[in-house]
């Protein structure tokens, strides 16, 4: 039997969105009872809703070319639709506490605890518990995240993507630039505000899927992401 789990955030008006990038605006632009003429009425139903928002809202996908000028051109509606349908496996980092980096050891012992091995094409997920702690807290904003060295192993893997619970996929304003620059030198990426990790933990692999809306020179996409467990 087929288990789907969901692995994306709500977008709502308000929600939590990285600094410096736009609020998540969401207005009714039309109700049924405009569709059909009626005026009378003091209740009104959505019909059609206007979302204005950044390409790197909630639950995404950064497209290569966010990561550096250097990988202009090399936009979310160019990269190949394997990158977003692959193997997955979560790494259990739960220890990690804000702001603290992931090191290369620390993926090795979390692969060796689970008996789990990355393989060439594999979405590899981090869980670190920071959503379930700290989502629309002060702290929300200082998540542990991957050092440049991480980062760098994680590329020599072959893998596809790797994904974050977190706003950013290294430390803000210590290894987070870093982090995207490796990113786009080795030509894989990542995703971030993916939820509900603690669901995958000592399961083993499954398959993951984040296929991004195909916008057009885009630098990122939100994305539905789902574990499927078979």
């Amino acid at each position: 039997m087929v288990e789907i789990i969901d692995l994306s955030m709500d977008v709502y008006n308000g929600m939590p969105t990285y600094k410096g990038l736009p609020d998540v605006k969401i207005d009714v632009h039309a109700t049924h009872e405009q569709w059909q003429g009626v005026t009378d009425t003091k209740n009104s139903t959505p019909s059609v809703y206007k979302l204005e928002m950044s390409e790197h809202t909630g639950t995404h996908v950064d497209a290569l070319n966010h990561m550096t000028i250097a990988n202009k051109g090399q936009s979310i509606d160019t990269m190949p639709l394997t990158t977003f349908y692959a193997r997955g496996i979560c790494l259990d980092l739960s220890d990690k506490t804000p702001q603290q980096l992931i090191e290369v050891g620390d993926l090795k012992a979390a692969c060796d605890k689970d008996n789990l091995e990355i393989k060439p094409g594999d979405t590899v997920l981090i869980y670190t518990g920071h959503y379930r702690k700290y989502y629309d807290t002060p702290n929300w904003i200082k998540g542990p995240g991957l050092s440049a060295k991480a980062t760098e192993w994680l590329g020599h893997q072959k893998i596809a993507a790797f994904g974050v619970e977190t706003m950013a996929p290294g430390v803000s304003g210590i290894s987070n630039k870093d982090v995207h620059r490796i990113c786009g030198e080795m030509g894989f990426t990542h995703y971030e505000n993916v939820i509900n990790l603690h669901l995958l933990i000592g399961r083993g692999a499954f398959r993951f899927i984040g296929f991004p809306i195909k916008i057009k020179g885009g630098t990122g996409s939100p994305v539905r992401a789902v574990a499927i467990f078979e």
